[in-house]
């Protein structure tokens, strides 16, 4: 179960505002393009699912990721998550072709095709978005303030996992009201987003 705390930002100069302030934290920042697959017959998505392929750094790394079950309240999402990695190669050959994800030898996509039914040659492709995540090491959390670019528009987020979500939220938002900048609670997943086709 992944527990993130997400909070929404209203543009790219409160994005910056937050960035600028957190330059001393900095870490890594990721360049992420995520492409999403379901089954022919909806088996994922009718069943609350969502089958996701990360692409990192100009194909540095590949994760493929099973989330399913997602509940999102008050800024706090709690998800099943299972992920593994995958040649990056290989991915990009699933992205062009999907149905070679049924022939993949992957925990992960064992799952899909035992616990979903997706049969061999059964996914299709539903595009995707790109994301530039900038990490950061706060006050001992792992902020994570993304960038998200989608065809209809940018969306701007700070995602922070925590075993201790309610903290978590209280000690960002006293940083973000202290520093003058708004938020609100994220009310949607980015695929979630995608799907809708227009930004919340």
């Amino acid at each position: 179960m992944e527990v993130e705390v997400k909070l929404r930002l209203p543009d790219s100069a409160s994005l910056q505002k937050l960035l600028s302030l957190l330059s001393p934290f900095h870490l890594k920042t990721h360049r992420q393009y995520n492409t999403f697959f379901d089954g022919a017959a909806s088996e994922l998505s009718s069943r609350r699912a969502v089958l996701r392929l990360r692409f990192y750094d100009d194909d540095a790394k590949c994760v493929v990721s099973l989330k399913a079950k997602a509940v999102l309240v008050d800024g706090v999402s709690r998800v099943e998550e299972d992920e593994e990695e995958l040649d990056p190669l290989i991915g990009r050959e699933c992205v062009a072709n999907p149905s070679r994800l049924g022939s993949i030898d992957l925990r992960v996509l064992r799952r899909v095709r035992d616990e979903f039914g997706v049969v061999d040659g059964g996914f299709v492709c539903l595009g995707g978005f790109r994301n530039v995540r900038a990490v950061h090491e706060w006050n001992g959390l792992k902020l994570e303030v993304d960038e998200t670019m989608y065809d209809f528009g940018t969306l701007y987020e700070i995602e922070c996992e925590s075993n201790e979500p309610e903290k978590a939220k209280k000690l960002l938002e006293d940083y973000l009201k202290e520093n003058g900048i708004g938020y609100s609670y994220s009310e949607a997943s980015k695929f979630a987003i995608f799907r809708s086709g227009k930004l919340p």
